[in-house]
């Protein structure tokens, strides 16, 4: 039997805005007391939505330096890592090898590349939302805006301003903070939404 199809563009064009977490339950780690107590949030949710911001390369050989930014999201909240700041690098990339964490998210393979070239740890459970759907027979790749007009009928908002903006400034716009927490948020709503286990 084949799979319900995939909205189109248009009709994600027409639907209602997906509610997303807001500012105040959304923290940037700032030190490594934060760190663990955010790693102590995640692991006690056992699955996480998961994501990774770069700065933008728009030079033909420009390597990218990043991730600039590793986002964790719960159910009810998102835990934002900026990576110049070295204090948490080790609970990091603990929670990153943590096979008992599930890490879910979407298009993940250049996001796990660049974790293995900057931490030299290799990502444990981690989950490409993308793969499952694949299983469940659709073809073409599925992301999360796709995903979500899919699974709740709801239209993920994503500003390009923000999906382009420079992701190592030391100081993040609300609408980058906004934008990187609801990209790991939606992950994790859509993990539950399809019936996955941890």
């Amino acid at each position: 039997m084949s799979p319900p199809p995939l909205p189109e563009r248009e009709d994600i064009a027409l639907l209602e805005p997906f509610e997303g977490l807001g500012l105040k339950d959304i923290r940037v780690v700032a030190s490594a007391e934060d760190a663990a107590d955010a790693a102590a949030a995640l692991r006690a949710s056992r699955v996480v939505g998961f994501d990774t911001e770069s700065k933008p390369t728009f030079a033909k050989n420009e390597v990218s330096g990043g991730p600039h930014l590793i986002q964790f999201a719960t159910r009810e909240q998102a835990w934002l890592f900026q990576l110049h700041r070295s204090e948490f690098h080790d609970t990091l990339a603990t929670l990153l090898g943590d096979p008992g964490l599930t890490k879910a998210g979407f298009g993940l393979s250049s996001d796990l590349s660049l974790i293995r070239q900057r931490f030299g740890v290799e990502p444990q459970g981690v989950l490409d939302l993308d793969s499952e759907f694949r299983r469940r027979g659709y073809r073409r790749s599925v992301g999360v805006k796709t995903a979500v007009a899919l699974v709740f009928e709801r239209r993920f908002v994503k500003s390009r301003k923000a999906t382009t903006s420079n992701w190592a400034n030391r100081q993040l716009t609300d609408a980058q903070l906004r934008y990187a927490a609801n990209d790991a948020y939606a992950a994790i709503r859509v993990f539950d939404a399809l019936g996955l286990r941890a």
